[in-house]
């Protein structure tokens, strides 16, 4: 599959893989008028696939044997640049077929060491590992996305606490478009190694388009998450995660608050699932009448809970506050 390569914003990976029966292909390979059949059918039915200059037609060029497996590999020229055709039941780079690196590949996901793979399938531990590592090679957002238009506007972002080498790390993960666009591991959860994080999506996505900007980005409220993310993107707008949101007012919420904030949080619910938007926002003034929020009264700074016991109580923030949060959260649902 034709995609920028993950480590470079500058160089792309020319091979283009395409679906072909591993017995058909064989005999395909043999005859240039039959293969050039299977291409125009390709192109025909998966445009996505074959870079935009293929609208204007491309030239068959020669043929290769690879030492690895002893496949044949044909080449094409598309507007003066040579792309390599590689075949579905083979893995990247030619390093073997599919049907025989599954199962291992398979067992890695439940942490198989690498010296057991080499023990029941054969080939050297350092095969395994190098053929785990060169999927992390292709670009996610280049996989997954061919077009510019098609880069969304609107991203998550968060982070998934899990370790490494027995040392805590975080996966930084952008997500749009109801699809994953980036994974990179943090080795902090600093503002600096976050953006490098994240920057990962930042450079692939530029790849496709390299004025790509953005709209917003929903996050979990974490200051380094949403600075890392302004760092990379100044003009964008940082959004916080709705539950992340109410899970904050239901902490801050005292004992004797008990039956306001159950009033409240319903409430606050049904408030953000009204659509369109203007709806939400008559929503949220009858919702505030009706619980008379303003005769509460608010904490608006972290107290003790107690000298000895040296916990921290988080009260209440003021009305004004919690309300642009909410209304900033339901401004994304809606």
């Amino acid at each position: 599959m034709m995609t920028p390569a993950s480590n470079t914003a500058l160089r792309l990976n020319r091979t283009i893989c395409m679906h072909i029966c591993q017995a058909q292909y064989r005999l395909l390979i043999q005859h240039a008028i039959e293969f050039r059949i299977i291409l125009d059918v390709a192109i025909k039915e998966n445009p996505d696939i074959f870079p935009p200059e293929i609208s204007f037609g491309y030239k068959m060029k020669d043929t290769r044997v690879s030492k690895k497996l002893n496949l044949k590999i044909r080449r094409i020229v598309i507007a003066g640049i040579s792309y390599t055709i590689r075949t579905s039941f083979a893995m990247p780079y030619i390093t073997g077929f599919i049907k025989d690196v599954e199962k291992p590949l398979f067992l890695r996901k439940f942490a198989v060491p690498f010296w057991a793979l080499s023990h029941c399938f054969g080939k050297n531990p350092m095969y395994w590992y190098r053929l785990e590592a060169n999927i992390g090679r292709y670009s996610l957002v280049g996989t997954t996305i061919k077009s510019p238009e098609k880069l969304p506007q609107h991203l998550s972002a968060d982070e998934k606490h899990t370790r490494l080498l027995g040392q805590k790390t975080y996966i930084a993960t952008t997500a749009g478009s109801n699809c994953i666009l980036g994974t990179n591991i943090s080795k902090t959860a600093s503002s600096k190694d976050l953006q490098e994080a994240y920057g990962i999506f930042k450079k692939e996505a530029e790849c496709i388009n390299p004025g790509y900007q953005p709209d917003t980005v929903n996050t979990d409220g974490w200051a380094s998450t949403q600075k890392a993310w302004k760092n990379l993107y100044p003009q964008i707008t940082v959004l916080s995660c709705f539950l992340h949101i109410f899970i904050g007012i239901r902490d801050r919420s005292r004992k004797k608050y008990k039956k306001s904030f159950l009033d409240v949080s319903t409430r606050l619910w049904i408030a953000s699932r009204q659509n369109p938007k203007e709806h939400s926002h008559r929503e949220f003034a009858g919702f505030l009448n009706g619980v008379k929020i303003r005769k509460m009264k608010f904490r608006t700074s972290f107290q003790p809970k107690s000298r000895s016991s040296g916990r921290i109580f988080h009260s209440f923030p003021k009305p004004m506050i919690f309300l642009a949060h909410i209304e900033r959260a339901t401004w994304l649902i809606g």
